[in-house]
């Protein structure tokens, strides 16, 4: 095997298992209709380099396995998640490596979420319409996102920038 290669699958392995890890270490909060799931912040690493794709999506379906939902949550959350993965890299890809970007970048699992979860959550439980069931999961994913998720990115960034000159 090419050293590259194991390189890669080294790093797809790792990517996957620490969501896992963080997903099931909160998992009291990462499931359901408003969710917190700490795990969504690495969702920003293909911003940095798209390599981490792969390993981002793996760990959601793998999360999404331990889901109260079931194999609903495996196929509409990790549909949800390559969704939004596409996203960020296209507008990283379109308006460059920078801190508006990476807002708008963050944005795009919030609406990729509410709106995939936001259905799942509707037809399942019949209990809140749509709008809610959106705006509940959209809120938690902000939070997660675009809120803390840009923060520690761009402290991250900076701080490679720093060690790199």
């Amino acid at each position: 095997m090419k050293k590259n290669s194991a390189k890669f699958i080294t790093q797809t392995a790792v990517v996957a298992a620490l969501y896992v890890a963080l997903t099931l270490s909160f998992s009291w909060m990462a499931y359901g209709a408003i969710q917190f799931r700490i795990a969504e912040i690495l969702v920003l690493l293909v911003f940095i380099d798209k390599k981490y794709f792969l390993g981002l999506v793996l760990g959601c379906a793998i999360s999404n396995a331990f889901s109260p939902l079931g194999m609903i949550d495996v196929l509409v959350g990790t549909f949800a998640t390559i969704l939004a993965l596409l996203f960020i890299m296209f507008i990283r890809k379109t308006m460059g490596d920078n801190k508006k970007s990476l807002i708008i970048a963050s944005l795009g699992p919030v609406i990729s979420n509410a709106v995939f979860v936001g259905i799942q959550l509707t037809i399942l439980f019949k209990e809140l319409p749509f709008i809610v069931n959106a705006a509940y999961v959209a809120f938690g994913e902000f939070v997660v996102v675009t809120v803390a998720g840009v923060i520690i990115f761009s402290k991250i960034k900076s701080l490679l920038e720093k060690i790199s000159n």
